[in-house]
């Protein structure tokens, strides 16, 4: 396990992460073959994800979304009413 400090500016925080030794070489190179640092990769993954879950009501809106597709196309969830068998049943 490594201790790795990392300085991301979130405001003024700095945090520190442990990851294993083989996880932090990995990322140190797939920064470097990128031209950025360990924390640039890191700030830009924790911004990204960020914003993905920024937005209110996000997933309720996709759930609702998901609902109005089973009912437009009439996709009833219910008592399963086969077997593995049958879906594999050769005429």
């Amino acid at each position: 396990m490594h201790a790795l400090r990392v300085s991301l500016i979130l405001g003024e925080m700095k945090i520190t992460l442990s990851l294993d030794d083989d996880v932090v070489r990995q990322v140190r190179k797939i920064a470097a073959e990128r031209g950025a640092t360990l924390t640039e990769l890191l700030r830009q993954y924790l911004k990204t994800l960020a914003a993905e879950n920024a937005e209110p009501g996000r997933k309720q809106r996709e759930l609702e979304a998901l609902e109005w597709t089973f009912t437009r196309f009439k996709f009833k969830i219910g008592k399963r009413t086969w077997t593995r068998a049958d879906l594999h049943e050769r005429s």
